[in-house]
């Protein structure tokens, strides 16, 4: 697989993660002092949409057909939220950031335990990632940010089961 969905920094340097082809040119970028901090964390929270679409379906391919559903909830969520930032990104003057072909797993997953636990890291990470898009934006758009932030603290904690006092904020220590 061309990408991986761990290793890469947020416009702050924070480790918020997302994609990172691998061994090919990165996506194409509108330069971040060109255009400022907002569409920077907007390109980077869109990259994570694109990892973590690109991760729902491992997620579904093996969890457990208890949580089938839940996994085809979020990976839906997940698209209508990665073409709402492309939007987002066009809106702020840039061009959005491209999919990978493909995305390296932050660790095998080969059941439906490790199947959630992808789950609870892409919800993770995409905290981290719009926590930078939180900080960086203002009006309709920092509101919209905190909105996915939130919804994906919710889905990290009905996947792992535990909850961090600040989401977004998890991995800044």
């Amino acid at each position: 697989m061309s990408g991986t969905m761990s290793g890469t920094t947020g416009p702050s340097g924070s480790g918020t993660g997302g994609p990172h082809p691998a061994g090919g040119p990165t996506p194409a970028r509108t330069s971040a002092p060109a255009a400022g901090p907002a569409l920077a964390a907007a390109q980077a929270a869109l990259a994570a949409e694109h990892a973590a679409v690109y991760g729902y379906g491992v997620v579904g391919g093996r969890v457990a057909a208890g949580r089938q559903a839940e996994a085809r909830q979020a990976y839906e969520a997940h698209r209508a939220a990665r073409d709402a930032l492309a939007r987002t990104v066009g809106d702020l003057g840039g061009t959005p950031v491209v999919a990978a072909a493909g995305y390296r797993l932050p660790f095998p997953v080969p059941d439906s335990a490790a199947a959630v636990r992808l789950a609870a890291y892409l919800e993770d990470h995409l905290a981290g990632a719009y926590g930078d898009l939180v900080r960086a934006a203002t009006g309709g758009v920092r509101k919209d940010a905190a909105a996915a932030l939130r919804e994906a603290a919710v889905r990290a904690v009905r996947w792992s089961g535990d909850g961090v006092a600040f989401p977004g904020l998890a991995e800044r220590g």
